[in-house]
């Protein structure tokens, strides 16, 4: 093939497995929160590759981490540690209630380590019968067969035979459902403290402190998915450090590498010691390129004046928005935290949220859904105002196309 021939998106329904529908322009440079494509039409990032792209396209302290390891060394797998993966741990343990880390490759890796760390605790500690997990409905885990189980949306795990058993599924927020489920036979309970593709649904303080208190009396471990919500995406390092509970084991990947694939498990040390070696690993898990970029990103965002900046950003797109909602009354709630938003459409809308993300794209602006009443914005934690305002102006012209 010539290094001049043009890539076709059309090449895809030709190559490619078709378990995503992408598309029809393809990216191929961004900057900040700016992507162009092959023709050179310009794009306002408000996906942010679905809340990875934390300090947008291409941002220096990235582009310099990367290149500087490049030129040292890229691989060795963990029969040897190396320097950026133990900087990385030493830092995530410092900003964190966690004092053992663990390096896999995704969000979902990271969430099998933490389910089967679960399990395993239970097994030693307590004895074979203490091995349900408690998880919510709408939920989102993972696509490995163990998180995608986990995860509370059948859609998903349906229809590739025989499920992992022992796993039990109640509505989010409800605190009788839970208080009639956990038992002493519980292992652990997990959960985003965020929900992201379930629909963007914040938890009641209450009930998350129900959670904690449950998981004490019954001994059970708490399992805090913020494979989206970490990395200040809500504005707080960590969603858990807002509310005030500490889960006993936390899964972070998206955001973490800010683009460059990493996801990492963390948990105390008590914990951490069944994992013994042998008994879970990962070839990729801890890789020097991954963990020097997420060092940079880790320490970038850390900043107070970062995390701080996620607050104001938030009111920036929440206002937007509702002055949309103002002019063209789509949507029934504007919900979520940071820079993790939902717009949930009304009966009237009901239905149209991959509607609004294709016109949006025509229109030079990139969204997410959660879910088909659900318009989802996770833009980079450094996006500018006038990235913000151009965003919404591409959306006001997206919607006014639909009406």
């Amino acid at each position: 093939m010539s290094v001049d021939t043009q890539v076709q998106r059309s090449w895809f329904e030709d190559v490619m497995v078709p378990c995503y529908n992408p598309m029809e322009m393809i990216p191929v440079r961004g900057q900040g929160s700016v992507v162009w494509d092959q023709q050179g039409k310009e794009y306002i990032d408000f996906a942010g590759g679905i809340a990875v792209s934390c300090l947008g396209h291409c941002h220096p302290v990235m582009v310099e981490a990367l290149m500087e390891q490049a030129n040292k060394i890229w691989h060795l797998s963990n029969v040897m540690t190396n320097e950026p993966a133990l900087r990385l741990a030493k830092k995530l343990t410092e900003i964190s209630f966690a004092e053992k880390v663990f390096f896999a490759n995704s969000g979902a890796e990271a969430n099998e380590a933490a389910l089967k760390l679960a399990r395993r605790w239970a097994k030693e500690t307590h004895g074979e019968e203490k091995s349900e997990i408690i998880a919510f409905t709408q939920g989102f885990h993972g696509r490995t067969f163990f998180t995608v189980t986990v995860g509370g949306q059948p859609a998903y795990s349906d229809g590739f035979g025989p499920k992992p058993g022992g796993i039990t599924h109640i509505p989010y927020n409800d605190l009788e459902a839970l208080k009639a489920h956990l038992s002493d036979k519980t292992c652990a309970v997990m959960m985003e403290p965020l929900q992201g593709e379930g629909g963007v649904v914040s938890p009641d303080p209450e009930f998350v402190q129900a959670v904690r208190d449950l998981c004490d009396q019954h001994h059970a471990l708490l399992i805090f998915d913020e494979v989206q919500t970490g990395n200040g995406r809500t504005g707080h390092f960590y969603a858990y450090q807002e509310l005030g509970v500490t889960p006993d084991i936390l899964s972070t990947a998206k955001s973490l590498g800010g683009g460059f694939p990493i996801g990492a498990m963390l948990t105390t040390t008590e914990l951490a010691q069944h994992m013994k070696p042998g008994v879970h690993g990962s070839t990729y898990g801890g890789n020097p390129l991954a963990c020097a970029v997420a060092e940079a990103v880790v320490n970038h965002i850390s900043q107070p004046s970062v995390l701080q900046g996620v607050a104001e950003r938030e009111q920036w797109l929440k206002q937007g928005l509702s002055g949309l909602n103002d002019k063209y009354g789509l949507f029934a709630d504007i919900r979520g935290k940071g820079l993790l938003i939902g717009a949930e459409l009304n009966d009237e809308w009901k239905g149209r949220a991959r509607d609004i993300l294709v016109a949006a794209g025509q229109h030079g602006l990139l969204l997410l859904v959660a879910g088909a009443n659900v318009v989802r914005f996770t833009p980079s934690l450094v996006i500018t105002q006038k990235e913000i305002a151009q965003g919404l102006e591409k959306l006001d012209q997206a919607i006014a196309s639909l009406v």
